[in-house]
């Protein structure tokens, strides 16, 4: 499955949606659709979705969150998110959205000026949407004209507005603060369950050793550990393996197979599969398309 990296790929082709960026520390992204939509992203920075139509259901992991109209959803950095956007069609409804994109440096000037102590918790904060109360909804409403003019928005009332954002964020919810506080410590996983849930995502071994609360050094090494490979030997029989079974038990192209295992490149995983096997993949396909014929 392949990802849209967000939010360096959503204000270029073949997306094009509105944005306004302060110094490249921070994007706020807009976004509107007239039917719904699925997809995935990862998350290059952390991010605060709100929806003010429509509903969109965020799969993070083995958990579902449904941002529903006038609610928003805090997740961090370096996520592989899957999004379901849809509408009312009985309403003629459209499906909006603004995403904001936070920069670890921007949420630690945040927290300096405000003077705010960490005494966050070694527990994780729960991720959670949460309702948009007045105070924030007009917040929202007051960003949104911005996008029809960004070359005449000045960045430092950008960025005065970014601010009051983590400052209505803070106010909001005691959970929404204890997320903020975190976001520059990665919690500590299990090595075991991010490298299953993500061996087939397209991302780097930096960003797993992230994802699992670990420096690349000591992801390595606890990985070496546990399977007596490196991660990237690990993955790439892991990935050449899941890619065989589908060519022999499903109808998917060799094409669809590749990306769906992780591989972004065709040409690169015919190549290291007959390597592996001793055989193409697209010799599995042609096997088994002769094998129905007869």
């Amino acid at each position: 499955m392949k990802y849209t990296r967000v939010p360096t790929e959503l204000i270029h082709a073949p997306y094009f949606n509105r944005a306004l960026t302060i110094n490249g520390l921070s994007v706020v992204e807009s976004c509107t659709h007239i039917q719904g939509t699925k997809g995935s992203m990862f998350l290059e920075e952390h991010l605060l979705l709100y929806v003010s139509q429509g509903q969109n259901n965020i799969t993070h992991g083995k958990d579902i969150y449904p941002v529903r109209q006038n609610e928003m959803l805090l997740v961090r950095k370096n996520a592989l998110l899957q999004y379901d956007k849809s509408v009312n069609l009985e309403q003629n409804s459209t499906y909006s959205s603004v995403l904001f994109f936070l920069k670890d440096e921007f949420i630690q000037d945040f927290i300096r000026i405000a003077n705010i102590k960490d005494v966050s918790s070694n527990e994780p904060a729960k991720i959670a949407a949460k309702p948009v109360g007045e105070r924030m909804k007009r917040f929202f409403e007051s960003v949104v004209p911005y996008f029809g003019e960004p070359d005449n928005v000045d960045e430092g009332l950008l960025r005065i507005k970014m601010l009051e954002l983590l400052y209505d964020v803070a106010a909001t919810d005691k959970n929404l603060l204890q997320q903020l506080l975190q976001m520059k410590k990665p919690v500590k996983s299990e090595l075991a369950e991010i490298i299953e849930e993500n061996f087939t995502n397209p991302i780097t071994i930096e960003q797993l050793a992230y994802l699992s609360g670990r420096s690349l050094a000591s992801f390595k090494r606890d990985f070496n550990n546990m399977y007596n490979m490196s991660p990237s030997e690990w993955i790439r029989v892991k990935r050449l393996n899941k890619a065989k079974d589908a060519l022999e038990n499903t109808d998917l192209s060799v094409l669809d197979v590749c990306y769906m295992v992780g591989f972004e490149n065709p040409s690169h995983f015919s190549r290291i599969f007959k390597e592996y096997f001793g055989y193409a993949p697209s010799t599995v396909r042609q096997a088994d398309v002769s094998k129905k014929a007869e």
